[in-house]
């Protein structure tokens, strides 16, 4: 279910309309991603309708920034070579005007990431994407959480998130039991989904990617970003009805990924 501030009202169809779009264009991702969820990120993208491409070497990737339809920057395992692909892409992405999402990545007590992501924060992101804890980190107002996972809620990371966002000029999207996505006057909580993501390798990080692929079938980064979120708790609603565990589901979600139709989105939407 998608609750919406009473002053913000969204058109519930336009996100069965950015699935549909999505579907029919077949966006080209370019993931920045880490080393650890490279393949779930791919199977993800290719499930829902979009080409992925992990393209982050130093020389190739802020070209390949110029013809992506979104990329994702994640701050998974920022290994040397990728800090510099990081930067270029960027770059890059602003220059060509395509979107590109922020994944903040378990920053906080980690002195290389943390200092990059503030860097990166400065550098136009279209929209950060990441679980409470880290979205504190970035809004100046928290230490971190345990690794890559949160110590924080997302009600309390809300007024944090909403700061972030005026401050960035980002859409702010923290993930948690509810996700809540900001640009710091509109605010929208997604529910459902599966606290099974949780234990699969890269759920939250391909979310991440699903969010760029979006980004370039709606002129609006909050209507693509709430569409990009309602439609990975759809695809976990409906695999988790069919698993016993964390390997089925992670079989399963992408199974879904590919077999949710558009009208659950929009049926999966209710105005607060």
């Amino acid at each position: 279910m998608v609750s919406i501030a009473p002053s913000f009202v969204i058109n519930t169809s336009e996100l069965a309309n950015c699935l549909a779009r999505l579907r029919a264009s077949t966006p080209l991702i370019q993931c920045l991603t880490n080393t650890v969820v490279t393949n779930f990120t791919a199977n993800v993208l290719l499930a829902a309708g979009a080409s992925p491409a992990m393209a982050d070497l130093p020389g190739e990737a802020g070209d390949f920034a110029t013809i992506a339809s979104g990329t994702l920057i994640n701050l998974g395992t920022p290994y040397a070579e990728q800090r510099n692909g990081f930067l270029e892409a960027v770059a890059a992405a602003n220059s060509s005007r395509t979107p590109w999402v922020l994944d903040p990545v378990a920053i906080g007590s980690l002195k290389i990431r943390t200092e990059l992501a503030f860097e990166l924060r400065s550098l136009d992101p279209t929209v950060i994407r990441g679980n409470a804890s880290e979205i504190m980190v970035l809004a100046d107002s928290g230490s971190g959480g345990r690794g890559v996972d949160s110590t924080d809620t997302v009600t309390v990371a809300a007024q944090h998130a909403r700061d972030l966002a005026l401050r960035s000029g980002a859409v702010v999207a923290v993930s948690g039991q509810e996700d809540l996505i900001t640009d710091g006057t509109r605010n929208v909580l997604v529910h459902g989904g599966s606290d099974m993501l949780t234990r699969v390798t890269g759920g939250g990080c391909a979310l991440g990617a699903m969010v760029a692929a979006f980004l370039s079938v709606h002129d609006d980064p909050l209507v693509a970003t709430v569409a990009a979120h309602a439609f990975y708790s759809a695809a976990a609603e409906r695999a988790v009805l069919i698993s016993d565990g964390p390997g089925s589901f992670a079989m399963n979600f992408i199974d879904s990924l590919h077999l949710v139709q558009p009208q659950e989105l929009k049926d999966k939407a209710v105005l607060s």
